[in-house]
């Protein structure tokens, strides 16, 4: 039987594979988004999902499967933008560094999924593919209120946290599509 972190390297791959060939078409033009924007194209990929699974029809071809792939692709982008928001940024990363960044945040958070995944017992198996896209909504909810408050929070995670747990609730998403066909 597969494992979930090989189910994760699996999906994580294939977000990767995506993610360097938009880097090579476009490069880094990412960059000049502040976090807070990346926060909104995370939104509007979940919320499409949503939108899709609540009316079960769409007008636009894009997959589901590949909206959950950006919002695995946007996460990681938000975590680099994280840790170089406060400071200089060099715009334009070359593919090398790049790809050691992207190698970086997902190592990251399979570390955080591994972690989780034995304390809660593979719970997620048992949730409907639909509560991944409400967790990642309401995770979304959460960063644009510690946004809205420049960062700061009283008791809460910060906003690195809650993209790591929307990356693996969009993985775990990804997992049970490719389980179903």
């Amino acid at each position: 039987m597969v494992t979930t972190l090989e189910q994760f390297d699996a999906v994580v791959a294939k977000c990767k594979e995506i993610y360097l060939k938009k880097t090579a078409d476009y490069g880094t033009a990412w960059r000049i988004l502040r976090p807070s924007s990346l926060t909104d194209q995370l939104y509007i990929k979940a919320k499409r999902i949503r939108t899709i699974e609540t009316q079960l029809t769409q007008q636009v071809d894009d997959s589901v499967e590949t909206e959950y792939q950006g919002i695995v692709n946007y996460s990681i982008m938000a975590l680099v933008q994280l840790e170089t928001s406060g400071g200089a940024q060099e715009l334009e990363l070359g593919v090398e560094q790049a790809t050691q960044l992207y190698d970086y945040h997902t190592g990251v958070v399979r570390g955080l999924l591994a972690r989780k995944n034995h304390d809660y017992g593979e719970a997620w198996r048992d949730m409907r593919q639909s509560s991944f896209t409400d967790m990642i909504l309401m995770k979304l909810m959460r960063i644009k209120q510690i946004e809205d408050n420049q960062g700061k929070t009283l008791i809460s995670e910060g906003l690195d946290a809650n993209y790591m747990d929307i990356l693996n609730y969009a993985v775990f998403a990804l997992i049970k599509i490719e389980e179903q066909k």
